[in-house]
């Protein structure tokens, strides 16, 4: 089995860790119990791009359960636990496996990749090995898996698109695209084209015939939706998309219970900051803003949001929070925290700006929130690494910023995300959705589609009885009166949450 991870030997706490988890999801429990048997993914290839933690630990092996054939790769170069991905490469224990033969899933993650390495095990978690075996990376990371004997996934688990984008930019290529000759806008986006030139080089059809055999991805959060919703628009998109992340039992609680509880714990990990009376600014109240606000103020901060929408401007107003762009506060802040999904959010300007010593993180999707290549390279400021994912970054007149995570997400890089729970109903969407795109293989369009309300409410019900809750059932009176039955859904798909 190829695979390429930190330290194998740490499979023992890994596993230690990932019985406790089990324990808190149990959502995928149930998906186990009740789709187990049937193997309703038996022999299906899947390809997982999602921050290779303790809780993804407990989606690939329920996944695996379902008969499915898995790879996987994080979508962040620092949120991978090892111990996890040790634990996930050697199996669970009624597979025999020890971290001298490993019996489970190839994983290709390790916390604190390069961009390079990120990339390269981004297209090993996308090859399966043909006929003979794998080529390529393997359990050395180096790039060069374009054989003909690899083939692609059948299905895509997805966190932010990237295992999207590989396979739509290498099939444009093969197409005639001359986008990898293009200027980039960033290094990332130079290494993801030099890696495609040379697959393209050593197989000029190969995702042509991965694209043939690909049948779906779901998707896991809000920014690889715009990009699908977007790729849909144009009648670009390859295959059929599951928008799992608009799904209500993931949206309005990993992202907004799910904030709540580990947007802190990274901040406090990583510098041991006293909150309590804080200035901290919370750029976006969506959901993931929402949640971040709650888990800032929770520990007594100071709370200021800014944003563009009046009706989150409005929500954040009546929560009690002040509202103010980010140019009237950014000399008040203690603690800035992105939250919107989009870019430049946080300029170097604004950093010019900041009181000494201010931290500034991130827990929307991607890096480039905040400005951190002007940071890095923009002349007269000096670079002081604290700890890993804690930098310091000294202006010439002397004031400094505290960056964590290098910008990207600080509930990951700066800790272990969020907890196991919250992310029991989240994956359980992830598992019903790749269920659904396969069993529907033949009839999807290539659109995005959600999960039914009433498999949002299912995953809702598979966690209230770990909780203690009891439910209240409907009357057939009452539920004639509101035009719903007594067994749901008890909501159209129009309302809100």
């Amino acid at each position: 089995m190829d695979f390429n991870i930190r330290d194998i030997q740490l499979a023992e706490w890994g596993r230690k860790e990932l019985d406790m988890a089990e324990k808190e999801m149990p959502g995928l429990m149930a998906v186990r119990k009740e789709y187990g048997p049937q193997k309703p993914l038996n022999g299906v290839r899947i390809s997982g791009s999602l921050h290779m933690t303790v809780q993804t630990a407990v989606l690939i092996e329920t996944l695996a359960e379902l008969g499915a054939d898995v790879r996987w790769a994080s979508c962040n170069i620092f949120s991978t636990q090892d111990h996890a991905a040790a634990a996930v490469v050697v199996g669970p224990p009624r597979l025999g496996g020890t971290p001298e033969d490993p019996r489970g899933v190839p994983v290709f993650a390790w916390k604190g990749e390069t961009l390079e390495e990120y990339w390269d095990c981004t297209l090993q978690a996308l090859s399966f090995p043909g006929n003979s075996e794998a080529a390529g990376a393997g359990a050395t990371g180096e790039a060069g898996t374009a054989s003909a004997s690899v083939i692609g996934p059948q299905l895509i688990v997805d966190d932010g698109g990237d295992a999207t984008l590989l396979v739509h930019k290498g099939f444009e290529l093969e197409q005639g695209s001359d986008w990898v000759d293009s200027p980039s806008e960033s290094s990332e986006e130079e290494i993801i084209k030099n890696l495609l030139k040379q697959v393209h080089q050593q197989d000029s059809s190969r995702w042509q015939r991965v694209t043939a055999d690909l049948h779906g991805v779901s998707e896991e959060t809000t920014t690889g939706v715009h990009r699908l919703k977007r790729m849909a628009a144009e009648g670009s998109l390859l295959f059929p998309a599951i928008n799992v992340n608009d799904s209500v039992t993931k949206s309005k609680f990993d992202n907004l219970y799910g904030c709540r509880e580990s947007l802190v714990d990274g901040i406090k990990r990583a510098t041991d900051v006293m909150t309590a009376g804080k200035v901290a600014v919370v750029c976006g109240f969506g959901d993931v803003g929402k949640g971040s606000a709650q888990s800032l103020r929770g520990m007594g901060a100071r709370v200021i949001v800014t944003e563009i929408d009046p009706i989150c401007a409005l929500q954040a107003a009546m929560e009690g929070y002040e509202v103010k762009t980010l140019e009237e506060v950014v000399a008040q802040g203690d603690i800035f925290v992105t939250c919107t999904g989009n870019r430049d959010i946080i300029t170097i300007e604004h950093m010019r700006a900041m009181k000494d010593e201010a931290i500034v993180c991130n827990i929307g999707h991607f890096d480039n929130e905040i400005q951190v290549t002007r940071l890095e390279q923009e002349p007269g400021i000096s670079h002081i690494e604290i700890k890993p994912q804690v930098d310091k970054y000294v202006f010439a007149d002397g004031h400094s910023v505290i960056l964590l995570a290098n910008g990207r997400l600080v509930n990951l890089g700066c800790a272990t995300g969020h907890p196991s729970f919250v992310m029991s109903a989240s994956f359980t969407n992830q598992a019903l959705a790749q269920i659904d795109l396969w069993k529907n293989r033949d009839s999807y369009a290539k659109q995005v589609y959600v999960l039914s309300k009433k498999l949002d409410e299912e995953v809702a019900r598979l966690h209230l009885d770990k909780l203690g809750v009891s439910l209240t059932r409907l009357t057939p009176e009452q539920a004639d009166y509101i035009g719903v039955t007594t067994d749901g859904p008890y909501k159209d798909d129009t309302y809100r949450y």
